[in-house]
């Protein structure tokens, strides 16, 4: 399964955070500005693509021509155009970091980006001590024991099973917005799954 690294223009990232996602992917991207970033730990992607109005001349000057895509799409995101580029040559797995952090309207508008995303791709939101899935279909998920686990329902959700944690859940029905019986929830041991029959949840856990 080809998996892909996805860099965006947002919080910069440690070098030691970022370095062990690059080594684990096939690709690594980076949506736009998301390539000044990416070099600043220490990153080359191995392709930039965007619009293209936000990564800098000098990171452009070390680059060679063939890594960088411009797409002319003003109707999507640099985040969608990325992704939509990783769909076509048929990556099913994609880590994204650097998506969160300053502006808070392109922090909400990122995650719910994901959304349409989430049925094709399998897709990760990664930050220095947490992670956040996109959920369609049962996963199983790594932890370590007593870390915290929410969960965010994104559409009315039915058939939610929870093992591996100290509050489970049998075959419930989760309506959008509602989130007092899923936040804060905790494992119990190195592993957990969540499974789903229909809807989208986010995945909250912390590492």
């Amino acid at each position: 399964m080809l998996r892909a690294l996805l860099i965006g223009n947002g919080q910069t990232q440690p070098a030691a955070f970022l370095k062990p996602l690059a080594q684990a992917a096939d690709w690594v991207l980076a949506a736009d500005g998301g390539a000044d970033r990416a070099l600043a730990a220490g990153v080359t992607p191995d392709i930039i693509i965007g619009d293209l109005d936000s990564v800098s001349p000098a990171t452009q000057k070390r680059i060679t021509p063939e890594k960088l895509i411009f797409v002319d799409n003003q109707n999507n995101t640099d985040l969608e155009k990325a992704l939509d580029w990783l769909l076509a040559r048929g990556c099913k797995s994609v880590t994204l970091t650097g998506f969160t952090g300053g502006r808070l309207d392109f922090t909400l508008g990122n995650f719910l980006s994901l959304v349409p995303y989430a049925p094709k791709l399998q897709l990760t939101v990664a930050g220095p001590g947490w992670r956040l899935y996109p959920l369609v279909q049962p996963r199983r998920f790594p932890c370590r024991p007593g870390a915290r686990v929410s969960l965010i329902p994104l559409k009315n959700c039915t058939g939610v099973t929870l093992r591996g944690l100290k509050y489970p859940l049998k075959n419930a029905r989760l309506p959008f917005g509602k989130t007092g019986r899923t936040l804060s929830n905790q494992t119990t041991g190195k592993t957990f799954a969540v499974s789903i029959k229909s809807g989208l949840l986010f995945v909250y856990v912390e590492e």
